[in-house]
């Protein structure tokens, strides 16, 4: 059985048959070879020309539209672990944490920041060193949140398109390790300190990266989407007294 020949090299055999039928008519009509002749060299002169617009200009502007469009698949996927699990996790962790008041000013994110005021920001969490302060019911409380959003986290690390963002992908490979430790411990009041000591540095290698990211993630949304930054400052945990009331 003959196998059929691929579609593309079918339509070129078909542009190439109409284009010679085309000249062919012309000449039938016009009786005028030379002109042909003369139209024909120019046009494939210009096909360096040709390629070059198409190949390099077009498909640069087409390729720079795709990778924006990329990228605002992952701030969507970014913003739903925020709202479902990064969120939350900034609330049980800010107050274990001795070290936090030493960077807090960097996390009271209001209207007025800029640009600036983000890059400052994490240029002075370069050299922070989380002191988490965890027991077996802090311990136990992150084991409990973190196993019921199981799942979600597995479906986030199966999305592809998190490949753009590989500090993203590492705070969620830090958080889903941290649900598996977590996962297998059975009661954490019986646990040595020794092992206390690894889940603690497991939570602030989590911490670290979430802190980071929740800031790039703020600096989007005050970016591109003004109502999503504004109810997320009035919500903020780093906050003493938060509300998502308007005032």
């Amino acid at each position: 059985m003959r196998s059929r020949l691929p579609e593309k090299v079918t339509l070129g055999i078909l542009l190439l048959v109409i284009s010679a039928f085309l000249y062919w008519l012309h000449f039938l009509i016009f009786r005028d070879a030379h002109h042909i002749f003369i139209y024909l060299l120019g046009d494939i002169a210009f096909l360096p020309v040709e390629v070059l617009l198409v190949g390099l200009v077009v498909e640069s502007l087409l390729g720079e539209r795709e990778k924006r469009n990329r990228l605002e698949k992952l701030n969507m996927v970014v913003g739903t672990f925020f709202s479902l699990v990064g969120r939350r996790m900034l609330e049980m962790l800010a107050q274990k944490d001795a070290a936090i008041e030493s960077v807090k000013p960097f996390f009271v994110v209001d209207a007025s920041w800029s640009r600036k005021d983000f890059q400052h920001a994490l240029l002075g969490l370069q050299n922070y060193s989380p002191q988490l302060a965890l027991g077996p019911e802090d311990l136990e409380a992150l084991r409990s949140f973190l196993g019921e959003n199981r799942e979600f986290l597995v479906r986030l690390l199966e999305n592809p398109v998190l490949l753009e963002n590989e500090k993203f992908t590492q705070l969620l490979q830090a958080v889903f390790h941290l649900e598996e430790e977590l996962h297998f411990r059975g009661d954490f009041a019986t646990l040595p300190e020794s092992d206390i000591k690894h889940l603690t540095g497991d939570v602030e290698r989590a911490w670290g990266y979430l802190l980071r990211e929740w800031l790039n993630y703020l600096f989007y949304l005050k970016e591109k989407f003004p109502y999503l930054f504004s109810l997320a400052v009035r919500t903020n945990p780093f906050k003493e007294k938060w509300s998502p009331v308007v005032e």
